[in-house]
């Protein structure tokens, strides 16, 4: 009732009243007044968006003041001394490594910009999933880095705040966070179908209220401390949140709560008291668990009963996956490792804080819940409080995330929040010892694992009790598991954590078995049938799960395991390895076969165990064999990864086509950057450490079994095989031999260190290819060298790329292509450090291996070290560590000493299947094997027993020994078809005579699998007393004998009589296809340095070297072999074959230099064919192309149709063509005054003014002449065309109009077009693709005009003037009907629609003749002046430039005349008569007209020339061209003296016009600047208005004195561009040649070239302009008319008159916009700047270059008639070409008409490199030659050509 009243009342004063009744002592009666009012004001019932509630928190709270004023006061009092701002996706931060010790640390753009990081090692990121500003936090970066406002701490010394202040707001914000509570509550509805839009309707009502939360918290430390009273407040929790007894609304509230915590799987509170029953307490092992909550949740115990206390009514939702086929999907009870629950007390909400993160989760994680939350966090008791809140719904935020159909964005919100509370050590090990963190964090994840596991089918899929993750369940195919994983991977980071991590035992174990899920997941079965039907795609799934859940942790844990002192932390970890390896074993029912044909790339145990070990050895001084367990053991854990290699070798020797692409997507993943140092590297480190302790020829034999080159290698020439197809033989004994060269050479584990991994690793990448700075980061594996804080005293990423690389500017090609800044290895490290073996290992594509050899080679030749084909060089390896010492024993085994020895007989007699890559390798192991010896050179103990018998191949097992050990018969199984059981038993020649018997006994027989199986025997005897166990016979032990099919396999024995060293000797004969190649003293005219780089010959004399330096005993059989093999002996049987291949080798010697020949042809004729396509100096090949050609040609053009091939004239009926070009252009438009180019503003201060551009200045003007003169004169006195001329290039190529049109047929019907618009009439030239859209016809007749048309007559100028004007006067005829009339008109209609409207209808009546007369000479004018532009502004380079060759002005002009003859000059107003006559009388008749005519004085003499030389009958004589010029030259000239008059001030021009006077009687008074000038001077000044402005301001302009030099320059300027028009107008109509000059003589020289002057060999700076002038009547007289023109114009004020005179012809070429050097500063300022046009900060924000416009980039917001902003302003600034950078991107893009492209970026980082997006973020900075390139191609209209992805905007940009 109170309420009510008080309801009604005034907000503020109510306000004001509660707060003085508050303050007494005694404020009961204020505190019952104000709960009253909020009950009222607060009510639940009231629909959330009713603002009337808000509005009254609101003055409350200020307790009448105003809220603004309110929350100044409350900023005032902030105390925080950290930054703590919040931001949410997108947003720009930075990241400084040098300042964070935490790696996930990022502050704010302005924390970064007002502290100091130069020279640190920063970037700029987008925030992924939001974040917050760490700046004052010393936790997790140095105080160095603070910026000065956090540096200097200005929270600690801010004033106490007064009491009453926040007093109000004490009282009222706990009723407001209720309400707020109480509406989530009531949203929440259980229901799987409408939850989704339910949800986001109450969020949406509840938007304004959490949004006044967030104001709050940013009012700064004083608030933020009052709302952390109320949400940690357990009291005002209790009384406030179950409601009032009377109260129903709320009683039924709070039920919604409870209910939903129950369905949440949470125990609700009632239920609590059962829930705690001892039952679940099984196997607790001390500390807390995290586990009860997850047997509560899973109702499908096996039997069925549900666990005592979990409530009956359990969620519907969770039923739903229990219910699946349990017998496809087993799921794993966890409860024997569970500990005891103390934990789920805590779920029993205390406080507002504990329901408020409570709803936010089940709201799936609302941005604005989590901004105030996050906002929060600078108040430290928050923190912590909020920290533990959060750890103990974790388990609830997982469930809820399982659920979500917004899986992604959740994870986003929920790492923005655990990245802040995580990062923080202190904070995480706080959480650790109080709330069990890593428990919880475990379990989670094995919870929410165990989801979705199913039965493992490696090995045996009957009796398999493994089971491992399902990659295809959405769980882990959309990566849900990530933000717990990158949790646990940002706790580990702290060593504190990671230490108790590690010191659990229990954890450990359960960890282990989270591991274990993914150990053989993802299984691989081969085709052997047909290809499988669907390719699945689930191994992303399984690498990323393997990566991000297994690897990830392990290198964590890794990094804390570095020092002696943690050895027992690694002890450990192997133990649990081996203990869970064996269990794994076990249960997946493995004895010592592998299940053919299965393989899958997981096993993350085992590389938890190698990399455990590798870094106990290597960091922990640990001893190898402590940890490594039985021989038993090591042969079942070398399986796996022995089987992924094979498979590795199986996948690219195509066996595995049929299971798809994926497959091999699989072999390249394990091998790729990212993952090869999780993956590939511990397996083989596994595989060196087993092969170190087994017995050496039992691992030879299990590669060459596991490989299933078993059966190839022997002796006899054929064999049958009985599981591989011969075309896969080869590939997989080359895999078997590489991978045996990378066992016995890898060095990563094994000794190398850091540094010189990091070398190797980054010299193997550059070998490949040559690498941009990020590629080559990206490229080289994190680990052991992080990229981000480098470990101190290791060496840094760039310190080792500076010594091993040259960095190459980026470049440009020719065709415009952009390079990157590359780095390229140096000399030095191709000569010594390239390592093939490495590259292997490190290719994700075999062709990569290809390109580091051919740049190899490429390197040799080039430093003249070999020429021909290397091989790949044989590199030196780091020595092993002790503990490895046993590898070695590998090179120095019977076994592999066999296989060598029968692979070299193999290749020397040519067996199939041998290749140079099997040599190179054999060569390679032996090279190994002399390098490295084993020390104990103890004999085979063993005593050779006749059994044995492969024993007696050998002697012993050392490599030296068995070299020369020469091998005299061999007994082999062959096919009945082979050439050898063909023979007869070998006749007894041998030395003892011995019988046949004899020879059979030592014949040598060897199965490698026998031999294996025998090993395997005795270890296991050795190691097991209870051998029966394990020695099943198995069936699988005749699987490598044949199957008894025709043919028969017979014994055959081979007399062979070679040792290795003979065979090596002999290939080197047959290597070098020479008999006695090596001579018998070889050995001692050595020298060992050339050996290093060279082909297989090398390598035998290297390998024979090596073993005679080692021991005399080879050096004597050396010399024996070679002095014996002088004679050449011949093989028996062999001789035939030898020739053969002899014979084939040269015939492929051959065959190759033809290919080579006629390659080298097809270059040059393409290069040839390049040159004249391109713009690479065009060769002058046919007379068509060089059009404006000089040499005067009698007969008719010929012209090339490109199509046809047809060389003919052009005709009336079938003309011929040009391909041109047209394009409108506004370049000319935008040229300045000044030559210094306009800066782009960077700050508000600054702005580009548009008005001294030359196309405004032009426009102006023309406006100037419509307000006062006759329009259609107007129309004759200007040029338009500045801004949206049209400009028309061609690629100089011809063809057949009729041609053409079937060849635009045909392109309209080929769909698969991109980049034009067949209908738009665009096409690409047939001959040299060139973009082009329209054809220009070219005119029938002779080239450039006969001599007749040149030849100088010697008629006077009078007469000349005369043939002019009657000329002038002939009417222009009608053109008759012809196919070449009708495609003139077309090209007009084309030209016409190049350019939009508005820049071509200039006149008061749009589309009037004069109109189109004015735009059809403009296009001459436009086309002249651009190539001028594109000359350098002058013509003083002379020549035909190239733009000149390409030239089609000659044929444009053709077609223009034709159609301006249409359009006759009334010949009463024929400027001509002006220019030649003096005309009386004439003044009356003008009165008649509404309005004058333009004086001449004001009139553009270029324009006037263009216009006689267009409408007068062509072809024209040179001698009127002349005629035509020397008149309007004096026209130009007069204008250049009433502009330069009207520069002096009053005194000068009365000095002048004095001075002068006198003058005018001399005798060449009309060729004297001085008479002429005071002329023109006293002329003007008869109308006082023309001098009268300003004269302070003319005085400025003239504070120079005019000097005659000064006066003579100035006038020559001033006629200068009418010259060069002039020239440049003659050069194309009549091939005259332009001669070179220097700059100051230009003018006499363009004076020569067009006859004003007589050539004299004067010197140029005499030269006077006035010289050139010709009167044909009286000077004086003539200006006098040209100056009454303009004095007799009384309405014309005098300043526009003033202006119309002073016209400066003179404009600096166009440029683009100053840049500033660093990217930064652009960024900075136009990434957040609002829109001009829709006041919005774009997305998307774009700036034109050429005028410095800022506009939305594909924005709805300022889209007009469907066309996005970025397109309009291209079509209004540059006539539809535009330029824009595009901000958050840091590239250009290139709008031209309906299409753009991507044209690169002109800011580069300090390595050369673009970043696109600012994915990088690293400082960027301008790249001055790029620029250079970009203005040079707008400039010449380019980009259709240089740029080639071109794609069509839609108008969407």
């Amino acid at each position: 009732m109170m309420a009510a009243s008080l309801l009604r009342r005034d907000k503020k004063a109510t306000a004001a009243h509660l707060k003085a009744d508050l303050n007494r002592t005694d404020n009961s009666s204020g505190v019952r007044q104000l709960q009253e009012l909020l009950e009222a004001v607060l009510n639940p019932e009231k629909p959330a968006t009713d603002t009337e509630a808000l509005d009254w928190c609101k003055c409350l709270i200020a307790g009448g003041q105003g809220f603004e004023e309110f929350c100044k006061t409350v900023r005032s009092y902030d105390n925080a001394t950290l930054c703590g701002l919040v931001w949410t996706a997108n947003f720009v931060a930075y990241r400084c490594r040098t300042c964070g010790i935490s790696p996930c640390m990022s502050l704010c753009a302005e924390c970064f910009n007002n502290g100091d990081h130069t020279g640190h090692d920063f970037n700029m990121f987008r925030s992924q999933a939001g974040g917050a500003c760490d700046c004052g936090d010393s936790n997790v970066m140095r105080e160095s880095g603070f910026c000065r406002r956090h540096r200097l701490r200005t929270g600690e010394n801010v004033p106490s705040i007064p009491r009453d202040l926040l007093l109000m707001s004490e009282m009222v914000l706990p009723r407001f966070i209720l309400s707020i509570i109480q509406y989530l509550r009531e949203g929440y509805i259980e229901l799987d179908t409408s939850t989704e839009r339910d949800l986001q309707k109450v969020l949406q009502q509840l938007e304004p209220q959490i949004s006044f939360l967030e104001e709050l918290t940013k009012m700064g430390g004083a608030m933020r401390t009052v709302l952390t009273k109320i949400l940690t407040n357990q009291q005002t929790f209790k009384e406030l949140s179950m409601g009032q007894e009377e109260n129903l609304y709320a009683k039924k509230n709070y039920d919604k709560y409870l209910s939903a915590l129950k369905n949440s799987g949470l125990v609700c509170v009632e239920g609590k008291a059962q829930g705690a029953t001892p039952d679940v307490t099984i196997g607790a092992e001390g500390g807390a668990g995290a586990m009860v909550l997850l047997v509560h949740c899973s109702p499908d115990n096996e039997n069925g009963t549900s666990v005592p206390g979990s409530p009956d009514d359990s969620s519907k939702e969770e039923d739903q996956d229990a219910g699946q086929s349990v017998g496809q999907r087993k799921r794993v009870k966890l409860s024997s490792s569970t500990k005891d629950p103390c934990i789920i007390e805590s779920l029993k909400h205390k406080c507002f804080l504990e329901e408020l993160l409570f709803w936010t989760i089940k709201y799936e994680f609302p941005q604005k819940m989590v901004t105030f939350l996050l906002n929060m966090l600078p108040d430290q008791d928050y923190k912590i409080t909020f920290t533990k809140t959060f750890v103990q719904h974790y388990a609830f935020i997982m469930k809820t995330l399982m659920k979500s159909h917004e899986s992604d964005t959740m994870s986003n919100r929920i790492v923005h929040i655990s990245v802040q509370l995580f990062s923080n050590e202190e904070l995480a090990r706080h959480m650790t010892e109080e709330c069990q963190l890593l428990d919880i964090m475990v379990t989670v994840l094995l919870y929410m694992m165990e989801s979705c596991l199913i039965k493992s089918e490696l090995q045996d899929d009957e009796n398999s009790r493994h089971v491992v993750v399902n990659c295809s369940e959405a769980l882990l195919k959309n990566n849900t598991y990530w933000p717990l994983v990158s949790d646990f991977i940002n706790i580990l980071s702290h060593q504190s954590v990671a230490k108790k991590f590690l010191e659990d035992h229990s954890l450990l174990m359960l960890w282990m078995s989270f591991v274990s899920f993914f150990q053989g997941m993802n299984l691989n079965k081969r085709e052997l049938n047909e290809h499988v039907e669907f390719e699945s795609q689930t191994y992303y799934a399984a690498f990323a799960a393997e990566l991000e859940a297994c690897a990830q942790p392990m290198w964590g844990l890794l990094t804390h395991c570095k020092v002696k002192e943690t050895q027992e932390y690694t002890k450990t970890v192997v133990r649990y390895c081996l203990e869970t390896l064996q269990i794994w074993f076990d249960a997946i029912g493995f004895i010592d076969e592998p299940a053919p044909n299965q393989v899958t790339f997981h096993l993350p145990l085992h590389r938890y165990y190698a990399m455990f070990l590798s870094k106990g050895v290597k960091c922990q001084g640990l001893d190898l064999d402590s940890l490594l367990p039985d021989q038993e053991m090591l042969m079942k854990i070398m399986v796996h990864p022995l089987q992924i290699q094979a498979c590795l070798s199986e996948i690219h020797s195509n066996m595995w086509v049929r299971n798809g692409l994926q497959i091999k997507g699989q072999a390249m993943t394990y091998v790729q950057s990212h993952f090869c140092n999780s993956m590939i590297d511990p397996d083989i480190y596994l595989l060196q450490v087993c092969a170190s302790r087994l017995d050496p020829d039992y691992f030879i034999s299990s590669v060459f079994e596991r490989f299933k080159v078993v059966d190839l290698l022997t002796m006899a020439s054929q064999h049958q095989n009985a599981v591989l197809d011969s075309e896969q033989e080869r590939p997989m004994l080359e895999g078997a031999l590489t991978f045996l060269v990378i066992l016995t050479s890898l060095r990563i584990h094994l000794g190398m260190t850091d540094d010189e991994i990091l070398r190797a690793e980054m010299v193997s990448q550059l070998c490949m290819n040559d690498r941009t700075h990020s590629a080559l980061l990206d490229l080289i594996p994190e680990n052991p060298n992080p990229k981000s804080g480098i470990v101190p005293g290791s060496c840094s990423f760039e310190e080792m790329l500076s010594a091993v690389a040259d960095f190459k500017a980026p470049v440009f090609e020719p065709g415009g292509s952009m390079q990157q800044g590359m780095y390229t290895p140096k000399a030095e490290v191709w000569e010594k450090e390239f390592d093939p073996i490495m590259v292997v290992l490190r290719t994700v594509y075999r062709r990569d291996v290809q390109s580091a050899m051919d740049r190899y080679s490429a390197f040799l030749k080039q430093s003249g070290m070999h020429t021909g084909n290397p091989w790949p060089p044989y590199k030196e390896r780091t020595p092993l560590h002790f503990c490895y010492k046993g590898l070695i024993r590998l090179l120095h085994c019977k076994t592999l000493h066999i296989v060598i020895f029968t692979l070299l007989y193999k290749i020397w007699m040519d067996h199939q299947n041998m290749s140079e890559h099997v040599l190179c390798m054999v060569l390679y192991l032996i090279e190994l094997g002399l390098d490295n010896q084993v020390e104990d050179n103890k004999e085979d103990e063993e005593p050779c027993i006749e059994e044995h018998c492969h024993d007696s191949w050998f002697p012993g097992t050392n490599l030296l020994s068995n070299l020369h050990h020469v091998i005299n018969f061999v007994r082999v199984r062959v096919p009945e078809t082979a050439p050898e059981a063909k023979r007869e038993a070998p006749p007894s020649t041998s030395t003892e005579a011995s019988s046949y018997g004899q020879n059979l006994r030592e014949a040598q027989v060897f199965s490698l699998v026998a031999e294996r199986r025998r090993k395997f025997q005795e270890m296991i005897n050795r190691n097991n007393t209870e051998a029966s166990q394990v020695v099943r016979p198995k069936s699988s032990s005749t699987r490598w004998v044949p199957p008894g099919t025709p043919p028969q396999l017979v014994t055959e024995i081979l007399e062979i009589r070679e040792s290795m060293l003979s065979l090596l000797i002999k290939l080197h004969q047959k290597l070098s296809s020479k008999h006695n190649s090596l001579s018998a003293s070889w050995l001692d005219d050595m020298d060992t340095g050339r050996h290093a780089h060279g082909d297989g010959i090398t390598a035998i004399e290297r390998i024979l070297t090596k073993a005679a330096t080692r021991s005399c005993q080879i050096k004597r059989s050396i010399q024996d072999i070679c002095g014996k093999v002088c004679p050449p002996v011949p093989p028996k049987k062999n001789s035939p074959t030898d020739k053969k291949a002899m014979d084939k080798e040269e015939r492929r010697q051959r065959a190759r230099e033809r290919q080579q020949k006629l390659l080298a042809e097809f270059a040059s004729r393409q290069k040839s064919f390049m040159e004249t396509a391109m713009d690479v100096e065009p060769l002058d090949t046919e007379a068509a192309m060089d059009l404006g050609a000089s040499d005067v040609m009698e007969s008719e053009v010929l012209y090339d149709c490109v199509i046809c091939g047809q060389s003919g004239p052009s005709t009336e009926d079938r003309p011929i063509g040009l391909v041109v070009l047209l394009q409108a252009s506004s370049v000319l438009g935008h040229r300045c005054k000044s030559n210094e180019a306009k800066k782009l503003p960077t700050s508000d201060d600054e702005h580009i003014y548009p008005a001294d551009t030359c196309g405004v200045a032009h426009d102006v003007r023309l406006m100037l002449m419509q307000r006062f003169f006759k329009d259609s004169s107007c129309l004759q006195s200007v040029s338009i065309g500045w801004d949206g001329g049209v400009y028309v290039q061609t690629c100089g190529h011809t063809l057949h109009i009729d041609c053409h049109k079937s060849y635009m047929e045909s392109l309209r019907n080929d769909q698969v077009l991109q980049g034009f618009s067949v209908d738009k009439g665009e096409f690409t030239c047939p001959l040299c693709r060139q973009f082009a859209n329209s054809v220009l016809p070219c005119r029938p007749g002779r080239g450039t005009e006969a001599g007749t048309w040149h030849a100088p007559t010697n008629k006077k100028t009078r007469v000349l003037i005369k043939e002019v004007e009657d000329l002038q006067e002939k009417l222009g005829l009608f053109p008759t009907e012809s196919n070449l009339s009708k495609e003139m008109e077309l090209v007009i209609k084309d030209i016409k629609n190049t350019t939009q409207k508005k820049y071509m209808d200039y006149g008061k009546n749009p589309g009037s003749p004069d109109n189109d007369f004015l735009f059809m000479y403009s296009v001459a004018r436009t086309n002249l002046e651009l190539e001028l532009v594109h000359r350098g502004g002058n013509l003083c380079s002379g020549g035909a430039s190239a733009a000149a060759k390409r030239s089609c002005l000659n044929q444009l002009f053709h077609v223009l005349a034709m159609h301006m003859r249409l359009y006759s000059i009334d010949s009463a107003y024929n400027p001509w008569t002006k220019l030649t006559q003096i005309t009386q009388g004439r003044e009356a008749d003008s009165f008649d007209e509404e309005r004058p005519e333009v004086p001449m004085l004001f009139r553009d003499v270029p324009s006037l020339l263009i216009i006689f030389v267009l409408t007068m009958p062509q072809p024209l004589r040179k001698e009127h061209f002349t005629c035509v010029v020397k008149m309007l030259y004096n026209l130009q000239f007069t204008q250049a003296l009433a502009a330069l008059s009207a520069k002096f001030s009053p005194e000068e021009r009365q000095a002048c016009r004095t001075s002068g006077a006198l003058m005018k009687n001399t005798a060449n008074a009309d060729k004297s600047v001085e008479a002429l000038l005071s002329h023109v001077i006293s002329e003007l000044s008869k109308d006082k208005t023309v001098y009268k402005v300003n004269t302070e301001e003319t005085s400025m302009l003239s504070s120079s004195v005019w000097s005659p030099q000064s006066i003579e320059f100035s006038l020559q300027q001033f006629c200068l561009p009418f010259l060069r028009l002039s020239c440049l107008l003659q050069h194309h109509l009549y091939g005259d040649s332009l001669t070179g000059c220097l700059e100051e003589e230009e003018f006499s020289c363009l004076a020569v070239c067009l006859g004003l002057l007589p050539y004299t060999p004067q010197p140029p700076n005499t030269v006077d302009s006035a010289s050139c002038l010709e009167w044909v009547v009286s000077a004086f007289d003539l200006v006098t008319q040209f100056c009454a023109e303009v004095t007799g114009l009384s309405q014309l004020q005098a300043e526009q008159s003033l202006t119309l005179l002073v016209q400066d012809p003179l404009w600096k070429a166009p440029r683009l916009l100053q840049l500033p050097d660093n990217y930064n500063i652009i960024f900075q300022y136009y990434h957040r700047k609002a829109c001009t046009a829709c006041k919005k900060v774009p997305k998307d924000p774009a700036l034109c270059l050429v005028c410095g416009a800022f506009v939305c980039l594909k924005g709805v917001c300022c889209k007009q008639q469907g066309i996005c902003e970025c397109v309009l302003h291209s079509q209004h600034c540059g006539a539809a070409t535009g330029i824009f950078l595009l901000i958050n991107a840091s590239v250009i893009i290139i709008i031209r008409g309906h299409r753009f492209c991507l044209w690169g970026s002109v800011y580069l980082d300090a390595h050369g490199e673009e970043d696109r997006d600012l994915r990088r973020g690293k400082p960027l900075f301008l790249c001055e030659e790029r620029y250079r390139v970009l203005e040079q191609q707008w400039v010449s209209h380019t980009f259709d050509h240089i740029n080639k992805r071109w794609g069509p905007h839609y108008n969407g940009l």
